[in-house]
């Protein structure tokens, strides 16, 4: 099951002033894109993760927040986007500070070879 329509609506208003976001449904999550780089998803349980990095990811842990996960071959594979605390998804302000932090680890991530 993907995330839900209402919630996505929810978050990319919540979302909207970083600037023109798009969004692609796939493998049951939801990509959330700016400008071209996906920054964050939003889970089959309406969950939001923002992308995180070495630069950021400390972050991330001080918040008491955990990566996102799936099953592949009986095994469990953590990618490098990271939960936003729940407080976050109430609070536009918060949600956009998590939010700026994935755009800037998808950023530098697009720069490199």
């Amino acid at each position: 099951m993907s995330s839900s329509r209402e919630y996505l609506t929810f978050i990319l208003d919540q979302l909207e002033p970083l600037g023109h976001l798009s969004n692609k449904r796939m493998f049951g999550c939801t990509g959330i894109y700016l400008n071209g780089l996906m920054f964050a998803l939003i889970d089959s349980d309406n969950s939001i993760y923002v992308k995180s990095d070495a630069d950021s990811v400390a972050l991330f842990d001080a918040a008491e927040c955990h990566p996102f996960t799936y099953r592949s071959r009986g095994r469990e594979v953590a990618l490098s986007y990271w939960s936003v605390p729940h407080s976050a998804v109430d609070d536009r302000d918060e949600l956009l500070f998590w939010a700026r932090r994935g755009v800037e680890a998808a950023v530098r991530g697009s720069h490199k070879v």
